[in-house]
């Protein structure tokens, strides 16, 4: 489900529907999948639903009639303000970080052809994250400057991956991923050298938003990751079928009229902005960029990872991974960063010893 442009030969002024589920209006084309459709929608539900239990967890307990009320305003006022007060920006938050970065993780994939070529592995996240710990300890932390900071940070590890992983004008598949390890390495190792060096107070405030977390999230964080969706979502669907003709290879892509560098970097920079904002709003957080295109594919049977189904996967998984950070025993709650680096490693080794075996 990925709105595209089609080649000048195949555009047509007038709106007209092919079996194949695509539908032209002028410059823009729209390409749908009835399957892809469906795990979409039922993506969103799983989400909704989700989100209704979590904004029922905390101090108070809030059963989902209650909270369905006080979405509505039919509740009372107590009820109301915990729900769309404090616990409505927490979820509106990860259903946004998640599914930026589940589009995010659809996109690096296509570009490098590897199911392992998302954010998380190769290096935007770190880079991000680099550039908003700096920015929390050297600088000091602020509403716009950490934001900026983390696409400052994925922008200038985005460039160096480019540019080191190209060759013969070209940027392959295995190159970038395996440059994007490399940089992103750098790019952790320059973060504890912030840390360790800078003032101590904010060292650990930078420790705590470095392990990813979604706690006494504000309207001002959504808004971070809604910004970020709203500049870079539209460009990312706008190229969409440029994007899947170089899933076969960038020859081919070349001679059915794609510029593939130019297309490549537009959407390199689209995804780290998406990378960079969801950073910014939640800390690093692993697994959805890797894991929610692939489930994505699986499920509405693609090649390639559906740009707009990924991103629904991603909200759900993220508010899921989210509920069960809340569920666990109160002495034992870790941060949402570090259950989804848990439930990534699982399938990272899964999806590694999966490929041997082919």
């Amino acid at each position: 489900m990925n709105a595209v442009t089609e080649p000048p030969s195949l555009r047509t002024s007038s709106s007209r529907v092919h079996p194949t589920g695509q539908v032209h209006r002028g410059r823009l084309s729209v390409i749908w999948r009835p399957r892809a459709v469906i795990v979409g929608a039922v993506a969103l539900a799983t989400a909704f639903v989700l989100g209704v239990f979590v904004m029922g967890v905390g101090k108070i307990e809030l059963a989902p009639t209650e909270i369905l009320s006080a979405l509505f305003g039919q509740a009372d006022k107590r009820t109301t303000t915990v729900v769309v007060g404090i616990r409505l920006p927490r979820v509106v938050t990860a259903a946004a970080v998640g599914c930026a970065l589940g589009v995010a993780g659809a996109v690096f994939q296509s570009i490098s052809r590897n199911a392992l070529g998302s954010p998380d592995v190769i290096g935007f996240t770190s880079g991000a994250a680099a550039g908003a710990a700096v920015q929390i300890v050297v600088l000091g932390p602020g509403l716009v400057a950490t934001p900026v900071a983390a696409v400052v940070g994925g922008a200038v590890t985005a460039v160096i991956v480019y540019l080191l992983s190209r060759q013969r004008g070209t940027t392959g598949g295995y190159r970038i991923v395996l440059v994007g390890i490399g940089v992103g390495a750098l790019a952790d190792a320059l973060t504890r050298i912030v840390l360790v060096r800078g003032d101590i107070d904010r060292a650990v405030s930078a420790e705590v938003w470095l392990s990813g977390s979604l706690s006494s999230r504000s309207w001002s964080d959504a808004l971070v990751v809604a910004i970020g969706l709203a500049s870079a979502w539209p460009i990312i669907l706008w190229l969409g079928r440029p994007l899947a003709l170089m899933e076969m290879g960038d020859a081919s892509a070349r001679q059915l009229g794609v510029h593939v560098e130019a297309t490549r970097g537009v959407l390199m920079l689209a995804g780290v902005v998406l990378t960079a904002t969801a950073v910014a709003a939640a800390g690093p957080i692993a697994f959805i960029a890797l894991a929610a295109p692939q489930i994505a594919a699986r499920l509405s049977a693609t090649d390639h990872p559906p740009l707009v189904t990924a991103g629904l996967t991603g909200a759900a998984l993220l508010i899921g991974a989210d509920l069960l950070a809340l569920h666990l025993p109160a002495g034992s709650r870790i941060p949402i960063g570090v259950v989804t680096g848990l439930l990534g490693g699982v399938y990272l080794i899964w999806l590694l010893t999966r490929g041997m075996r082919r």
